[in-house]
């Protein structure tokens, strides 16, 4: 556990953290390949919290969020369907946040960079 002792501020530097290069599952991508890199630049030691920026190149595929997550898109343009058919287009500027319990799919249209700020609930 951080005390506050060791309690330090995070400066903003994706740069300097390795990327994790991924995709989709397979079970759940609806077209294209995308190629996601993540760069989490700040994770609690409860692994809880995170913060860091995500990129992808164009494709579809499903979302089931258990996690709340902040976004600020910073290039690119995204679409967000819910299962409920409602609609969402983001581009470079835009923020929004996905709550845990989403369910939907995630459309890069073209290729897209956000931060992220994300805060995993503890499960029971």
């Amino acid at each position: 556990m951080t005390t506050q002792a060791d309690a330090r501020i995070v400066d903003w530097d994706p740069a300097s953290v390795s990327p994790e290069i991924s995709a989709p599952p397979a079970d759940r991508l609806l077209s294209g390949t995308p190629e996601q890199e993540v760069r989490n630049v700040y994770a609690d030691p409860g692994g809880q919290f995170f913060a860091g920026t995500w990129s992808s190149s164009p494709g579809r595929w499903r979302v089931a969020y258990t996690e709340h997550e902040f976004c600020r898109l910073t290039r690119g343009r995204i679409r967000i369907e819910s299962d409920a058919g409602e609609i969402r287009s983001y581009a470079a500027g835009d923020s929004f946040v996905v709550p845990a319990g989403f369910t939907g799919i995630w459309e890069v249209v073209e290729p897209a960079e956000k931060q992220y700020v994300i805060f995993e609930p503890a499960r029971d």
